[in-house]
């Protein structure tokens, strides 16, 4: 992908790697369960993009939304659980059922699929982080559609990645996507009138301004967890890294083919300009930060301006406690984070040396 913002949608046509997010709303029939007619005209649509023959001409992705609904349909339950153990075992029921459809059609087409289930832990440890990401490289060649959703099943509150548009905008720093697509049953980031109706579609968002940011509603649905905001979070995180973002209507017949034809629909959010490195938005994006470093203006502008590495003569405080190794959030005087970083020392070390110029900051850790 070029260098530049893609404001033009006539260049959507020339992306490779399509990741696809769905969400409970869409995946989910009138009269409630799973709605495989849906599935299977989404299968074909997919498979269209995705180009026939033993080499593909995309990588599609999809990061599917819907197991605790299918979960509750399959055992009469009205609402979602709010229990942790009870929400886990709703999952797990529906998570056979929500794969077993979408493996019935992809297979009516001739593709199969691969299921991957992740938690915070496989994004958070650098090892893991790389093996996902060789997992789904390996799916890729062996012709599969990577099917992805959280591990509901064992993951608890404080170890959630949260969302499936948060886990769809890691999947796409995690796979080097070339654009991030999610499907809602709205049909784009809508203006607010007035009287607080939504207004008319915004077919493109430059820039994620607090205003844009306040036009989020609430919560999805009864068995959803997100909404626009956590939509917008996520499309924070793509273009952040310099992934574009689409927000589109599920119930739109052929979505991807007119996404990816350049048409008008839904709203685009361009990636920023300078497309991060892939251990840089792991850095930025996927790793949990143990603390805080605080840091004067001279350094804030060596880091930001200049992009130079953090100097212990520039720390003014330290917050937290870390190793070294770990990731912690950069703040500026007002303590307003702007980077985030793996550090070389500890906390205590960082409390021990901070304003220290080089040679003091040896002698003061003993000579390391």
């Amino acid at each position: 992908m070029k260098d530049d913002r893609m404001t033009d949608r006539g260049q959507l046509s020339r992306l490779r790697r399509i990741v696809v997010k769905i969400g409970t709303n869409t995946l989910t029939a009138p009269g409630g369960g799973i709605a495989h007619d849906w599935m299977q005209a989404f299968a074909n649509d997919a498979a269209a993009i995705r180009g026939s023959g033993s080499v593909a001409a995309r990588d599609v992705i999809l990061v599917s939304s819907g197991a605790i609904g299918a979960g509750c349909s399959r055992m009469k339950l009205t609402a979602r659980p709010a229990l942790v153990p009870e929400r886990q075992a709703v999952a797990a029921v529906g998570q056979v059922s929500l794969m077993r459809a979408w493996e019935r059609a992809f297979d009516s087409i001739g593709l199969f699929v691969g299921q991957m289930l992740l938690t915070k832990d496989e994004l958070n440890d650098r090892l893991q982080y790389l093996n996902a990401r060789n997992t789904l490289s390996a799916l890729f060649n062996y012709g599969a559609i990577p099917i992805i959703n959280e591990n509901d099943t064992v993951s608890t509150d404080e170890l959630k990645i949260g969302d499936n548009d948060t886990l769809s905008a890691h999947i796409a720093l995690l796979a080097d996507a070339d654009l991030l697509i999610l499907l809602t049953d709205q049909e784009g980031l809508g203006d607010v009138n007035p009287d607080g109706s939504l207004g008319e579609r915004i077919s493109v968002v430059p820039e994620l301004t607090n205003e844009v940011m306040a036009l989020a509603g609430g919560k999805g649905s009864t068995f959803s967890v997100g909404g626009m905001g956590t939509k917008l979070q996520a499309a924070r995180m793509a273009t952040g890294s310099g992934i574009p973002m689409v927000i589109a209507s599920g119930q739109r017949p052929g979505v991807l083919e007119s996404i990816l034809s350049g048409d008008d629909i839904g709203t685009l959010f361009p990636g920023n300009s300078q497309r991060l490195a892939a251990r840089k938005r792991w850095i930025a994006f996927s790793v949990d930060s143990s603390g805080v470093i605080i840091v004067d203006d001279g350094a804030r502008d060596a880091i930001v301006g200049k992009g130079k590495s953090l100097l212990a003569v520039g720390i003014r405080g330290v917050e937290g406690e870390f190793a070294s190794g770990d990731a912690v959030m950069i703040a500026g005087l007002d303590g307003t984070p702007f980077a985030r970083a793996l550090v070389n020392y500890s906390s205590d070390e960082l409390k021990i040396v901070k304003g220290m110029k080089k040679p003091a900051m040896i002698d003061a850790l003993g000579g390391n």
